[in-house]
This record gives structure tokens, sequence and C-alpha cells, in this order.
């Protein structure tokens, strides 16, 4: 299997440009896969300098319903007339976040493209191929983010706490080593991975994706003694661990410390194979 990050917030040199936001593209097997677009047009820009025909992906996956890694599918379905979008049922409801200096902001998902024809909304538990699956309803509290608090929700005509039911991770099996995809793990990293080994009844070879534990709209990192028995925690696993965008420079340099060669960080242009 082979990953490129077409987009995350740093870069591998100055040959691309990041932004906040989450993009990969993954081959595996026949498909030619993307697992998220990033806040906007960037991820093609990067697509093509590293040799990525945006025309011939043939599955989406939008991992949550925020703009960073949804904004830029309203650009790919103008480019793409052939691939299958899989989103959560939840994916164009209203979300928002509340800034530090209390200001609420909208971030959810361009609500003009919601009834694209090329878009298939999910269930729980969806099996796209015989080595592509899809899974959603985490509910484990478990290091859940702290940030999470100030992410919200519409609800008939309130703001409410987000329960992140619009969150979904890909499973990819292939040559016999199994791969987890979590865009921002807002439900929280060890929860994700429990309901794996729930569904599947083991850990995953790897697990990519960010961490959440920066706050893009406060700016507010998770507390360094949680990072570090969160780090404990994942090092149980034995699986290996590709992390960015969310998980924030602080809380990275934590996790290796206790992690070590168990943990990688992953850049705009970076290219992971499996």
């Amino acid at each position: 299997m082979l990953i490129k990050t077409l987009v995350e917030n740093t870069c591998v040199s100055e040959d691309f440009r990041g932004e906040h936001g989450l993009s990969l593209y993954i081959e595996s097997g026949n498909h030619r896969l993307l697992f998220d677009l990033g806040d906007s047009e960037l991820y093609a820009e990067n697509a093509k300098k590293m040799g990525v025909e945006i025309r011939e992906v043939d599955t989406v996956i939008i991992s949550h319903a925020h703009y960073d890694h949804g904004g830029g599918l309203k650009h790919f379905l103008g480019q793409n007339q052939q691939a299958k979008v899989y989103i959560s049922p939840y994916g164009f409801d209203d979300y928002y976040a509340r800034k530090s200096d209390g200001e609420t902001v909208s971030i959810g998902m361009d609500k003009s493209i919601e009834a694209h024809p090329q878009i298939r909304l999910t269930n729980q538990h969806e099996i796209l191929s015989d080595h592509l699956e899809i899974f959603s309803g985490v509910t484990g509290r478990k290091f859940f983010p702290k940030g999470n608090s100030v992410l919200l929700r519409e609800k008939n005509g309130l703001l409410v706490p987000d329960k992140f039911l619009h969150e979904q991770n890909l499973v990819i099996r292939e040559k016999g080593k199994h791969f987890l995809l979590a865009g921002c793990a807002h439900n929280g990293i060890v929860n994700i991975v429990d309901q794996y080994l729930s569904l599947y009844g083991d850990f995953p070879d790897m697990v990519i994706g960010g961490l959440h534990l920066k706050n893009h709209s406060t700016g507010e990192e998770e507390d360094p003694e949680t990072v570090r028995y969160l780090g404990e925690a994942l090092l149980k696993t034995n699986a290996l661990y590709y992390t960015g965008h969310c998980t924030g420079s602080a809380s990275f340099q934590i996790l290796k410390e206790v992690m070590g060669d168990k943990i990688r960080y992953m850049a705009t242009g970076s290219v992971i194979e499996g």
C-alpha cells in the first residue's frame, strides 16, 4: 500500500504548500482513494507535484464534517465525475467552534453539494469492497480530547456539545496487514482503536491520522501528563502510528519521547509504504 500526504499543516520541503487540514492519497489493491480533501484546492496542487492524477481516483472518504477535511470536496467533484464519495449521514449538519475570544464560527461542510449524485451516505459499519471498510459509532471516552469542549453542533436551533456522530474511520486490509485511518480522532484514538479491536478481534498494524491534541480554534494543547499516559496506552497496541495535523508539535514531541520509533510524523509531501 502506498500513501502520499497531499495536505498537512507542515511540509517536507519548500516544493510544497501546507494548510491547516488533512488529505491523503492511497493506492490499495485496485483502488485509488482520497482520505479527506483538506480545506481548499491545495490538495490538487500538491497531487500534481506528487504524480497523482485526480481524475483516476475512484473512492473518496470524508472522515468527518469539518471544513479542514472536506473543504476541497466541491473542487474535487468538478474535476472527477466517477468517484464515489462516502460521507456520514450527519455530514451536512451544522457544526461550530468557539474561539478563545468567545466568538462562535461555522466549521461545517458546504451544503451546496449535499445532493450531488456522487455522494453516498454511510451506515455505521459500511463494507466498500473485500478490503475496504468504514466504521463509526465510537462511544468510549478514554483520553477524550479536551479540545472537543469548544466544538458544537446545532440541534433544534440551539448549539450543544458535538457528539461526533459524523466521524468515521477507514479500515484497509492488504497482504495480511490491517491499516486504520482516522482523520482527527475526535472520539479519542484509544476509543477508536478499541472499537477496531471489538470489530476485528486484534489491533491494526498501522494507525494513520491526527490525534486532536491541539485545538486550532483556541491554540490550546492537551495536558503533557495526559499525553504521556496516552503514549503509554498506544504502545500497548504494538501498532505503528503516523500522525500530524491536529496532534500539535508539542504533544507529538512528548509522544515521541514515550513511543520512540512507534510514532512518526507525516507532513505534506511525505510518502508512506505499508
